[in-house]
C-alpha cells in the first residue's frame, strides 16, 4: 500500500559509498505526522518522479530497518516511483500549508532535545519556532568531496561517468548556519542543510561571478528577508550519528516562511 506524503524537506545531496549521491526527503502524512524518506537517489530519477516541495506524492514505503529513528522509512526499491497526486499552493498566506505544517510547533529547544533522546519517544523531526534570530553565519569548508569516498564510488561503479550524462553534485564551499534563541533564552547555532540554500548560492554565484557577492546575497535572503520580514519557522532533523550522544543532535533541514500577518483594528468611535 502506498503512503501519501506532503514533501516539505529536501536536503542538499551528499555522497554515500553504499548508495551513491543521496537526498534526505521529509514531509507530512495526511494525519500531520512527520515522515523521513531515505535513501533517495533524487537526481537520477526520471523527470516525472522528481518531486518538489509541497507536492503531495504517493510512494511505496517500508520501515528503514537500518535507522532507529521512528519517522524513518525508505522506498521499497531503488527505482520506486514518486507519483504526484496534488500540491499545496501559497494562497491565503500559505493557509493550506499551515493547516498541515503548524499542528505541533516546538519553542523550547532543551525540551525538544530531551524528547529526541528519550528512547521511548525518539523524536527526530520537528517544526521549531525561534524566539529571536541573532545572526546568519557563513564559514568556509572543504571545497571538494573526500577523495577516498569518490574513489570508492568509482571503483564500485556507484555513479555514472559524465559521458553517460550524470555528474556528481558540486560540493558547497561554505557552511551556512542560523544563530538563534529559543523561548527560554537558550542560544544555539545550527547548520542549514536545505537544498534550497545550496541552490541559492550557486544561482547567486552564476549571476554575480563572485563568491563574496554570492554569500552576501544568500545572507540577505536568510537574514534580511526570512528573519526580518517573514513569520519564520525552522524544520529541524537529528543526525543519526549523534541522535543519542550529541548535546544538540539537530540541524536545520528547511525553512517555512509565510508572511507576517498584521491585524488592523479600526476604532469607529475615534
Amino acid at each position: 500500500m502506498k503512503t501519501k506524503v506532503l514533501i516539505t524537506v529536501k536536503t542538499y545531496p551528499t555522497l554515500s559509498t553504499k548508495y551513491d549521491e543521496l537526498v534526505c526527503t521529509a514531509g507530512f502524512t495526511e494525519d500531520g505526522s512527520w515522515i523521513r524518506i531515505y535513501p533517495v537517489e533524487f537526481r537520477k530519477k526520471a523527470y516525472k518522479d522528481q518531486y518538489k516541495k509541497y507536492d503531495w506524492v504517493e510512494v511505496d514505503l517500508v520501515n528503514n530497518d537500518s535507522d532507529f529513528r521512528p519517522e524513518s522509512h525508505r522506498p521499497r526499491t531503488a527505482d520506486t516511483t514518486f507519483e504526484k497526486v496534488g500540491e499545496l499552493d501559497t494562497k491565503g498566506n500559505w493557509a493550506k500549508r499551515k493547516d498541515i505544517v503548524l499542528n505541533n510547533v516546538h519553542e523550547d529547544l532543551t525540551q525538544l532535545i530531551e524528547e529526541a533522546q528519550n528512547k521511548e519517544v525518539g523524536t527526530s523531526l520537528a517544526v521549531f519556532k525561534p524566539a529571536k534570530i541573532i545572526d546568519f553565519v557563513i564559514e568556509p569548508v572543504d571545497r571538494e568531496w573526500d577523495e577516498k569516498k569518490l574513489a570508492s564510488l568509482k571503483q564500485f561503479n556507484l555513479f555514472e561517468s559524465t559521458e553517460k550524462g550524470f555528474e556528481v553534485v558540486k560540493k558547497l564551499p561554505f557552511k551556512f548556519s542560523y544563530t538563534f534563541e529559543d523561548i527560554k533564552g537558550r542560544r544555539s547555532t545550527l547548520m542549514i542543510e536545505d537544498w534550497e540554500i545550496g541552490q541559492l548560492f550557486w544561482n547567486c554565484l552564476n549571476r554575480s561571478g563572485s563568491e563574496e557577492k554570492a554569500c552576501e546575497l544568500v545572507r540577505q535572503k536568510y537574514m534580511d528577508d526570512f528573519a526580518k520580514t517573514k513569520d519564520l519557522y525552522l524544520f529541524l532533523g537529528t543526525t543519526k550519528r549523534f541522535h543519542f550522544t550529541g548535546k544538540n543532535p539537530f540541524v536545520i533541514i528547511g525553512t517555512f516562511t509565510p508572511k507576517i500577518e498584521t491585524q488592523f483594528k479600526l476604532d469607529l468611535f475615534q
